[in-house]
């Protein structure tokens, strides 16, 4: 049997979701649903594309009830075709070890993972998840401060998902809580 690829949307406070599932697993999200990261999501899979709603629905379902603050972990099979080995060591280290409400930051993550990465080649690598949010790279930290984050609204996404979580505390917006 051909292997191929089924996409699903879902609508967060984050944009329109696009998540890519082979019959193994997860293969891709991207942050925003246009026919360019279709187009880069099937070029990089090289798999042909079929409607299939059965096969994206836990992976949707599962990031709804993460963003209304029901779910802490997916729980969901990932296909890791698009992450080289080096990747993927750090990758599966990170989608196995750092639950949610917790940080880990670059250099960590490339000790634990066994690679012994540098931390600005985990950040690099962070940058290239396949398949971020589900892969939580926005638990990735700098040592000094929250680091960057190429998914969503950049660093202020990533700030939105660990208050989310409660790894961070919520910050308070001056503009609004100060009266004139």
């Amino acid at each position: 049997m051909e292997e191929t690829l089924a996409f699903g949307t879902v609508e967060t406070v984050l944009g329109r979701l696009l998540v890519a599932v082979t019959e193994t697993g997860v293969v891709s999200l991207n942050f925003h649903d246009t026919p360019g990261a279709r187009a880069r999501t099937v070029k990089a899979a090289g798999l042909p594309v079929v409607d299939d709603p059965g096969r994206t629905a836990p992976a949707l379902e599962a990031l709804r009830a993460y963003f209304a603050g029901g779910r802490e972990t997916f729980g969901l099979p990932i296909d890791w075709r698009l992450a080289s080995d080096a990747h993927r060591a750090v990758l599966s280290t990170l989608y196995e070890a750092v639950p949610y409400g917790a940080v880990v930051t670059y250099g960590e993550l490339g000790e634990r993972s066994g690679t012994g990465l540098h931390a600005q080649v985990v950040g690099q690598v962070m940058g290239a998840n396949p398949i971020p949010l589900i892969v939580p790279c926005h638990r990735v930290v700098a040592s000094n401060g929250l680091g960057g984050y190429s998914g969503a609204c950049g660093v202020e996404g990533k700030r939105w998902l660990l208050t989310l979580e409660g790894a961070v505390p919520a910050t308070l917006d001056w503009d609004i809580a100060v009266a004139p």
